[in-house]
């Protein structure tokens, strides 16, 4: 019996460890990918790929059709906002990634503030949207002691948020960023600053059922400490049963039910299902669980540590989301711990060198590698810029999956660096002393 034909969008590490998934269904799929750059390992896992743009929708739906795909999974959030789903979707084709018109659920963050606010539910802080730089000021003097978070209403690439105290020094600071994006064509959100433990709750939807993946935790900032600018996230940890060391049960049940609530919600709003991966970026605070944001695909590099745990064949899943026969399938995850951490280029993110060869050793100690920002030449791979290549340790223990991975990224030849902190005993437990003393 052959197996499912799929086309694949996305060449990151997100993708390889996607592609790697659908690979291991049975009997075996067809893989087809479509890539910004050569990622060797979606292209081990593909029949056939293809090289373009990710917001070229009439590339990637030529491709699909002259592939006959079954069904495609989109990896990264830039074809989803451009519409491929639903070019796609007007010939025929299914997806796991949503419409354009829910997909505003990441790529327009005043959507997600005000559907949040207009169906009551719970989670929003304060906020406010703004067009001009007139009453900014006002409103942040408002919020007074809590802080603010400065948002662009757009795609940013993980980049974009800024936080008062940490990215922002003072006032003049925050009404100087809020003035560049107005500038450069954006809305602005100022929103209250919460204070606790943020976490990744990723969940699969199809319209009617929820289904979430392990919590994990994300590290954005680019050093040692959690230190220095935002990146698009230089590694993630997950626990023990699906939970994070400063989490209990309520706190998830509260962040799942959340997203029940957004998905319900959206759909009343536009009238479209919601189908694909709903990505709820949430903080534990002393008030309970918190929205900070949602994205419309698998985190990069949480995808590592959640697909490395799925235990259901992921053909099966996808499947069922594209049908809405979610509620109908058992979807499992082992109960490891696991640490992803990316090595990187030195400079990154703000100055990374570009073109530098990298060497990649195979893991001897059990760590998986998953390819990011690498292109193959030549027989050798050469770093793009951006973060290059991603380490996956599993475990009994978030410690024990630490040491697996931080011995990976050791072994790595070349201009990079990574940070090893991610995971360790001692950042874990700041984190847990920081929720006690909330």
């Amino acid at each position: 019996m052959s197996g499912a034909k799929i086309l694949l969008v996305g060449s990151g590490a997100r993708e390889h460890i996607i592609a790697e998934k659908l690979f291991e269904s049975k009997p075996m799929p067809h893989i087809y990918s479509y890539m910004s750059a050569k990622n060797p390992g979606v292209m081990f896992c593909s029949d056939k790929d293809m090289i373009g743009k990710m917001n070229d929708v009439d590339s990637i739906v030529t491709f699909a059709k002259q592939n006959k795909v079954d069904f495609v999974v989109i990896g990264p959030e830039i074809p989803i906002e451009a519409g491929v789903t639903d070019a796609l979707r007007y010939v025929g084709i299914r997806c796991v990634g949503p419409r354009k018109v829910v997909g505003q659920l990441e790529t327009s963050k005043s959507f997600t503030r005000d559907l949040v606010a207009k169906y009551d539910i719970p989670g929003n802080p304060k906020f406010k949207i703004f067009e001009s730089i007139d009453k900014i000021s006002e409103f942040m003097d408002e919020l007074g002691d809590t802080g603010f978070v400065i948002k662009p209403d757009g795609l940013t690439g993980g980049k974009g948020v800024k936080v008062l105290g940490e990215h922002l020094k003072g006032k003049e600071d925050s009404l100087e960023y809020c003035k560049e994006i107005i500038i450069h064509g954006s809305r602005v959100i100022v929103e209250e600053k919460f204070v606790g433990e943020e976490f990744s709750l990723m969940s699969f939807v199809d319209g009617k059922t929820v289904v979430d993946m392990p919590a994990v935790q994300d590290h954005k900032r680019a050093f040692n400490g959690d230190t220095g600018p935002n990146t698009g996230g230089m590694g993630s940890y997950s626990g023990p049963k699906g939970l994070l060391p400063f989490l209990n049960e309520k706190h998830i049940e509260d962040a799942h039910n959340i997203t029940v609530k957004v998905m319900e919600a959206i759909k009343k709003e536009t009238d479209v299902d919601y189908k694909g991966i709903m990505y709820g970026g949430f903080i534990a605070t002393k008030n309970g669980v918190r929205l900070i944001e949602y994205n419309a695909r698998f985190g990069d590099p949480e995808a590592m540590n959640v697909l490395t745990l799925l235990k259901t064949d992921f053909v099966k899943v996808c499947t069922a989301i594209v049908e809405g026969t979610l509620g109908e399938l058992k979807v499992e995850f082992s109960d490891d711990a696991t640490v992803c951490k990316y090595v990187v280029p030195n400079g990154y993110p703000d100055n990374p060198e570009k073109n530098e060869k990298i060497e990649i050793p195979k893991p001897e100690n059990g760590a998986k590698v998953y390819y990011a920002a690498i292109d193959k030449r030549e027989g050798a791979l050469y770093m793009t810029g951006s973060r290059a290549v991603a380490f996956v340790g599993r475990g009994a223990s978030i410690s024990d999956a630490e040491k697996i991975a931080e011995d990976a990224c050791n072994t790595v030849t070349g201009t990079v660096r990574h940070r090893t902190d991610i995971g360790t005993d001692a950042l874990v437990q700041k984190r847990i002393d920081h929720m006690d003393a909330l």
